[in-house]
């Protein structure tokens, strides 16, 4: 049976039962918001107009996950809708008017009410022409897929599914109202939100719309970068991310989005001397994700440490070599996979501090494995922990992620390494604060003794004496005059008499 046949055919009995129970679960949900929605539904009832619950505020409903943010559409033109929120609402806002939709807050809710919309696109960019439209059914059929193409009236609460969308949210597949060439020949960034879905509901996508996505992946390149960097980040910050990435690497959409994760599907030698890095990232995606909600149960996803799971290991292809004997390396990918992921979010359009964050942590995701195979250093573990800054955290949960080894006695003694590390870190940390190493001197102190200005003498100064502080430890401030004064003189700098 195609998905186009299955959304006219009767359920069967157990699915039916789910439906019902879905839809209860719709009224349960819309019933703890009702006394704001159905407000909102008299109130443009009583002035002649249609008033819907649309699209995610739906499909969340039916989910039994409905929030604070509501979404509307309505018959009423935007002025009409002016009106009737005035006087009603605490605040209104009209930054997305010409596109039909004003927002408004109210008691704590969030909503935004649309015009109905019957759009039209020319298919070479993805900026429709805007044209409201007058009925329920068409602007359901212009939704982007059958879940999100349910609607409830209001103040009736009459449930409208035109599309089978119930249907395919109990069995949690992800299809469109109209055939998928067309959807996605109107907007191509339907084809990130379809692998954004995946990951956030983890919905299986109906083989036409696969299909549609490998045969017309090609066209998300009509589509800005900030618009796709914003699908991406959603789909990593999902609970089930990996198969967002999977299906975007299936359908050939990552070979213009993020191309350098399917090119770490690389063709395995035939002595199997390394893993599938491309598999090998998925798995380390999955193992930062559990230790990210292990850490904090309630914390809000951590899109930084997940971005630098999936891309640690993107240097890999164009570092690796065959050594005499069969083996193979990847001298140095840490540090080519930083140049890479730079580059790479930096076209995505990603913020500095993103770009600098991720990138610093796939160039430091080696630097571990130098101590499971010797004793560091106290000086060593200092520069670790100062290297690492503010990102020692996330370090922490990427090096243990990164061991995918099915070798239980190589994964534990790696684990118990790290173990080790981490213990020493909070050791050495406690006695010399490590979160804030500075040199023993402050560069006010560095110009007295010196007897110089502020400029280029002063940070090389600091900078040693920094060095320093990082090789052994704290100093006594008479150790750290004495070492500023040799370094001087070293450097030719004339130090004058000690007071």
């Amino acid at each position: 049976m195609s998905p186009s046949q299955q959304h006219t055919s009767a359920p069967p009995a157990d699915d039916r039962s789910r439906e019902r129970q879905a839809q209860r679960n719709a009224v349960v949900e819309l019933l703890r918001v009702a006394p704001l929605a159905e407000e909102l539904g008299e109130r443009f009832n009583a002035a002649g107009h249609r008033l819907y619950l649309v699209g995610g505020s739906v499909r969340d409903a039916l989910l039994g996950r409905l929030g604070t943010d509501l979404d509307f559409t309505t018959d009423a033109r935007p002025e009409q809708v002016r009106e009737l929120l005035d006087g009603w609402a605490e605040t209104v806002w009209d930054t997305g008017i010409q596109f039909g939709t004003l927002g408004a807050y109210k008691r704590g809710a969030t909503v935004e009410i649309t015009t109905f919309r019957a759009d039209t696109y020319d298919r070479v960019s993805r900026n429709p022409e805007v044209v409201f439209g007058d009925t329920i059914e068409g602007d359901l059929l212009r939704r982007d897929f059958t879940v999100n193409a349910m609607a409830i009236e209001l103040p009736s609460r009459t449930f409208v599914d035109l599309h089978g969308g119930m249907a395919d949210l109990v069995a949690r597949r992800l299809d469109t109202p109209a055939p998928p060439e067309e959807s996605f020949a109107d907007d191509p960034l339907r084809m990130m939100r379809a692998a954004r879905f995946v990951a956030q509901l983890g919905f299986t996508p109906a083989d036409r719309v696969v299909e549609a996505m490998r045969d017309m992946a090609f066209e998300i390149t009509r589509i800005t970068a900030e618009r796709v960097q914003t699908e991406l980040s959603k789909l990593l910050c999902g609970q089930y991310p990996r198969r967002g990435v999977e299906l975007l690497v299936e359908t050939g959409l990552a070979d213009h989005v993020l191309p350098e994760v399917p090119a770490m599907k690389l063709e395995i030698d035939e002595h199997h001397q390394h893993k599938d890095v491309y598999r090998h990232s998925l798995t380390v995606l999955d193992q930062a994700i559990d230790l990210e909600r292990a850490a904090d149960p309630e914390g809000e996803p951590d899109l930084v440490l997940r971005l630098a799971a999936l891309l640690h290991d993107i240097g890999k292809p164009a570092t690796r070599r065959f050594e005499p004997g069969g083996g193979v390396s990847f001298h140095h990918h840490e540090v080519v996979g930083a140049k890479m992921t730079r580059k790479r979010l930096r076209a995505l359009k990603y913020s500095k501090e993103i770009v600098g964050d991720v990138s610093d942590l796939v160039y430091l995701h080696l630097r571990f494995h130098g101590y499971s195979e010797g004793q560091w250093t106290d000086s060593a573990v200092r520069r670790y922990v100062n290297d690492a800054g503010h990102l020692l955290p996330r370090l922490h949960k990427l090096v243990r992620a990164d061991c995918t080894t099915r070798n239980r006695r190589k994964a534990n003694a790696l684990q118990r390494a790290y173990d080790e590390l981490e213990e020493r870190i909070a050791r050495i940390a406690e006695a010399e604060d490590l979160a804030k190493v500075r040199p023993d001197l402050d560069g006010n102190e560095i110009m007295r003794l010196l007897g110089v200005s502020p400029g280029p003498v002063v940070g090389r100064a600091w900078k040693h004496l920094k060095e320093v502080r990082l090789d052994r430890g704290p100093l006594e401030h008479d150790e750290a005059v004495e070492e500023l004064r040799r370094w001087a003189r070293e450097q030719g700098i004339e130090v004058p008499e000690a007071d």
